[in-house]
């Protein structure tokens, strides 16, 4: 049996200001982006470059329970884990862009990492894996 994880579902405000985030400041590519007529929705795919695992599914949030959700999916918790090939490049280019730190560059026992938060304050890793641990 072989299986993948193919998307997960980030809750949004609108999709053109996350789309602005994730692709413009944190490089991101736009896999799709149609209209769902029958729904009034839009369905799109980000994915970061050269990515071959699982993909984001921006979904706006509809209602209050949905957009009570909006930045805290996960209580707090880190949400999404950002595997570099660069951590270095990839924390600066960030910073410069403005993406907020919230823990600074630690080198841990499986590669360096620092939690950074996107627009909605979501939390995630960003992370260099040491080639003994990488996936």
């Amino acid at each position: 049996m072989r299986q993948t994880l193919g998307l997960v579902t980030l809750v949004v405000r609108e999709y053109d200001e996350a789309l602005d985030f994730y692709v413009g400041v944190l490089g991101f590519l736009l896999i799709e982006d149609s209209f769902v007529p029958e729904q009034n929705k839009r369905w799109v795919v980000i994915a970061p470059p050269g990515s071959t695992g699982a993909r984001l599914l921006l979904a706006r949030a509809l209602g209050e329970e949905q957009s009570s959700r909006i930045g805290n999916q996960t209580g707090r918790r880190v949400f999404l884990f950002l595997y570099t090939d660069d951590f270095w490049r990839d924390y600066r280019r960030y910073k410069a862009k403005g993406v907020r730190f919230t823990r600074e560059p630690a080198e841990q026992p499986y590669g360096t990492v620092a939690v950074f938060e996107d627009l909605y304050g979501n939390l995630w890793d960003l992370v260099q894996m040491r080639q003994s641990t990488a996936p």
